[in-house]
């Protein structure tokens, strides 16, 4: 994939630039992105997890194919141009498949990465950090580096069969707490240091070199460690970049890598600004984005409650927390605590276990009534500036519309632009000048 290795090489020439990957398959956030990316010219990278897309459906119902299609149809739909989408799998290993034996659960990735290359994803994370069923804990360099490397020679096959020859890049490595955000509180988080990045990393090169894989080097960009961020429910470490000074000047002895940062989601602005120029160039969000379209549409609900009398009000807010005490899959393993503590963090926590529930149709159409109710008649904007007041100053200033949808999709773009800025590199320099 032409961009990416031309994005870490300008990264790599001392521009310092960035790029950020958009993890949600949320229709109002993807909207949110291509209508961001379309104004601000720039690429637009979007991934989907292990657990949302897999060969079976995953969370979200969709396999790798029928991801393509819906985002490259949501392209075609606000105009943003195909040829500046790039599309990348995320955690792609045996991490669906944890409960079973390795060897069994090495077969499903085998069939995942198949189906995600075919599909025209080019962006590939090789992730078999994970212990199986029958692995030792944790797993060592060796054996993560050498499943890595079977499932990389099968990508590798799959996109020449299928498109004449290989463009695909790859990520390697992974980061600790495990993704989407830490189950527990923190008090305080590790650093990887050089050395175990090294190890991660010539581990790997031995193991691509006895699959006769060598010559794919150059296509692996990005190395996934933990630069010291994270989030859990209720808090945020922020990026330290002292902690990590000895690990960012690593990587400057190689050409074609750099870091790949997960859990950046509520960085403030100058610390993703800070990755980026420390070479942890490739920035992950995810729940940060469906956070914001949760206090977006929290915001408006509470808005409908001032116009409306409660009987013909949508009831978003009862209806959410309903459905997820009636289906406490996706949240029980997660919250602890009280009967108040857990109905807080149901709601607001920095995890956003909210996203998996959007899809409900009970929710869905809690959400349609809402914009309906609230589309039928103009907003007052003493209740916009209440609720919303950062919209509320694009509103007066004629920048959007006060309507929900506008609302919604720009309190998520105020959450894109902090990471298109960061991204800029020595571009924002001279934008500033």
């Amino acid at each position: 994939m032409k961009h990416l290795t031309a994005f870490v090489a300008d990264h790599k020439q001392d521009s310092r630039c960035g790029i950020f990957a958009v993890c949600s398959a949320h229709p109002m956030v993807l909207e949110a992105a291509m209508r961001h990316a379309r104004e601000a010219k720039s690429l637009l990278l979007i991934e989907a997890t292990s657990n949302q897309v897999d060969q079976h459906g995953g969370y979200t119902g969709m396999t790798p194919q029928h991801f393509r299609e819906f985002v490259e149809s949501m392209a075609d739909q606000y105009h943003f141009p195909r040829e500046n989408l790039i599309l990348g799998g995320d955690h792609l290993g045996p991490n669906r498949w944890q409960g079973l034996n390795a060897e069994e659960a090495m077969r499903n990735a085998d069939e995942l990465i198949r189906c995600y290359v075919a599909a025209g994803f080019k962006k590939i994370h090789l992730d078999c950090s994970m212990s199986c069923a029958d692995d030792p804990v944790p797993l060592t360099d060796t054996i993560v580096a050498m499943r890595a490397a079977r499932l990389a020679k099968i990508a590798e096959q799959t996109c020449a069969e299928k498109f004449g020859e290989s463009d695909l890049v790859y990520v390697i490595g992974t980061e600790v707490p495990v993704p989407g955000g830490a189950h527990e509180t923190l008090a305080e988080l590790a650093v990887t240091t050089p050395q175990a990045a090294k190890a991660t990393l010539e581990a790997h090169r031995h193991a691509f070199e006895l699959q006769g894989l060598s010559e794919i080097w150059p296509r692996i960009i990005g190395l996934v460690v933990q630069p010291g961020v994270e989030f859990d429910h209720t808090q945020v470490i922020d990026y330290q970049p002292e902690k990590s000074l000895f690990l960012s000047q690593m990587i400057e002895a190689f050409d074609t890598l750099v870091f790949e940062a997960h859990s950046t989601d509520y960085q403030t602005p100058q610390a993703l600004q800070q990755l980026v120029q420390n070479h942890f160039a490739i920035l992950k969000v995810g729940p940060a984005l469906t956070f914001a379209l949760r206090e977006a549409l929290f915001s408006l609900a509470a808005i409908e409650h001032e116009l409306r009398p409660a009987h013909k009000c949508s009831g978003l807010r009862e209806v959410l927390e309903n459905v997820m005490l009636e289906q406490p899959e996706y949240w029980k393993h997660h919250y602890h605590g009280n009967t108040s503590d857990c109905r807080l963090a149901r709601g607001y926590s920095f995890s956003d276990r909210v996203r998996y529930y959007w899809p409900d149709r009970e929710i869905d159409e809690a959400y349609s009534n809402l914009v309906t109710n609230l589309a039928g008649e103009s907003i007052p904007l003493p209740l916009i500036s209440q609720y919303l007041p950062l919209q509320y100053a694009k509103v007066r200033e004629g920048k959007i519309a006060a309507t929900p949808h506008e609302l919604i999709i720009d309190h998520i773009q105020d959450v894109l632009h902090q990471y298109h800025c960061a991204c800029l590199g020595t571009q924002k320099s001279r934008l500033t000048q």
